[in-house]
């Protein structure tokens, strides 16, 4: 992973280049008060102070840069510059660095698994927050650890490297690490056995879940779906829809992230992390249209759909986080293109029934640029879950209110009396913007992190 923190460096008066960040609106004030040859600079590079523009002006047999941003406090104020600066040191001028320098550190993310990036060499920005640095270069790393893994090819990153990463985690924060497989699971966890028994031995189903934290403090539980591969199944996708499956482990991805920060903050929570780790496989192991499955929670589903498996090894994980009465179950899942077509790549609905939680949420995406958009868990949509031999289908016909039914389709494996939200996250950014590039992304990541703090820090 990215070691962020050489880019991120105390000032303590050392040589720096000064960077000012202009707002439009103050451009003309700003150009008002330059000496003629600046004035004259900026027209010939036709600069206006427009968001993600630069100017760079001769200063002292060096340069100093004028900025164009549409908000100096955004998180992605800086990212532009982070990605196009020379190599050097930089300071901001009369101003203090604070959550902006998140987009300096993600401006300089590579995925270099497979292809080496070009050196552009490092671009350091200097703070004065000591304190708040440490804090930005935690959640840069955890950002950069949720690409990593969703850029990573479904060759490289199966359920069991899911699992070495969950024990990576555990290592580093001393935490209690346990993965259930084989007759055990089948037993235990009958839905995440049957999505994941068609893939090959080296690659078979599991839970994997992480303990962490004193017992006395309050109990959370972060649950991530950790399909490695989603082939569809029997009822399989075409080619152009298996084109990113890689990508549907992204809510593994976020759960352990999230998991790091709670760790690394040291947090006051007794943290409970799940990931029911498969592969969505096709072979004559196959779970099939019609069959009906069991479930941990005792509940009998009939499979009307193979490809809308993400629900069914959540099912069995969110009943598993609530055995240990949690007062809060988060989820993070790649759960429906519903939610998609519904919000598009860059907002990922929340669901939950909790008043309190929906707006500790909304107002966290808000506070960090991180937004999610609250949808209804609509009860009159619970009845397309009826099944004529089970208790209930996996996915209704139709396709009407496809990531309302799924988030319906979850709530019923959580106790009534825990609060419990879920984010049907894409985990993939389809273009570029400046400290975001076209990939795996963590979405609502750092909100909740926001969230939690919040709530827990004391």
């Amino acid at each position: 992973m990215m070691d962020f923190s050489p880019l991120l460096q105390p000032d303590r008066g050392q040589p720096a280049r000064a960077v000012t960040l202009l707002a439009p609106s103050g451009f003309d004030a700003w150009l008002t008060r330059q000496p003629a040859a600046i004035r004259a600079l900026a027209a010939a590079q036709r600069f206006t102070a427009k968001p993600d523009s630069v100017l760079l002006i001769p200063h002292e047999a060096d340069i100093a840069v004028v900025a164009g941003v549409a908000d100096p406090a955004s998180p992605w104020a800086l990212a532009k510059l982070a990605e196009s600066l020379p190599e050097g040191s930089y300071r901001l001028d009369g101003a203090e660095v604070g959550a902006n320098a998140l987009g300096w550190l993600l401006g300089q993310y590579r995925f270099t698994r497979y292809r080496k990036a070009e050196d552009a060499g490092p671009r350091i920005l200097l703070t004065r927050d000591a304190g708040h640095r440490d804090e930005l270069l935690r959640i840069a790393a955890a950002t950069a650890q949720v690409r990593d893994l969703v850029n990573t090819g479904a060759g490289d990153l199966g359920p069991a490297e899911l699992e070495a990463e969950a024990q990576a985690l555990a290592r580093a924060h001393r935490a209690e690490i346990s993965v259930t497989t084989g007759e055990t699971l089948a037993r235990d966890y009958p839905m995440i056995h049957a999505v994941g028994r068609a893939a090959v031995r080296e690659r078979g189903p599991r839970l994997i879940e992480l303990h962490w934290g004193d017992p006395g403090h309050p109990r959370i539980a972060i649950v991530g779906k950790g399909v490695c591969f989603d082939t569809g199944g029997l009822d399989i996708k075409p080619s152009a829809g298996m084109r990113l499956m890689k990508k549907d482990m992204g809510g593994a991805a976020h759960a352990l992230a999230l998991a790091g920060l709670v760790m690394a903050a040291r947090l006051p929570v007794r943290l409970h992390l799940l990931i029911p780790a498969v592969e969505n496989a096709v072979s004559g192991a196959s779970f099939r249209p019609g069959d009906v499955l069991k479930t941990r929670k005792g509940l009998t589903v009939e499979n009307t759909n193979t490809d809308a498996e993400g629900r069914l090894i959540l099912g069995d994980a969110l009943t598993r986080a609530g055995e240990e009465k949690p007062e809060l179950i988060l989820d993070f899942a790649t759960l429906t293109g519903a939610a998609r077509v519904a919000l598009g790549p860059d907002l990922p609905p929340l669901f939950t029934d909790d008043e309190a939680l929906a707006a500790d949420l909304l107002a966290a995406g808000v506070a960090e640029e991180d937004p999610v958009w609250r949808l209804p868990l609509w009860d009159g949509y619970d009845e397309m879950l009826k099944s004529d031999i089970a208790d209930m289908v996996n996915a209704p016909d139709g396709g009407f209110a496809g990531a309302i039914t799924a988030a319906l389709f979850l709530r019923r494996f959580v106790p009534r009396e825990t609060a419990w939200a879920h984010l049907d996250v894409f985990a993939w950014r389809p273009s570029t913007k400046p400290g975001r590039p076209k990939g795996g992304d963590a979405y609502a990541l750092r909100a909740a992190y926001r969230m939690l703090k919040g709530r827990y820090s004391g």
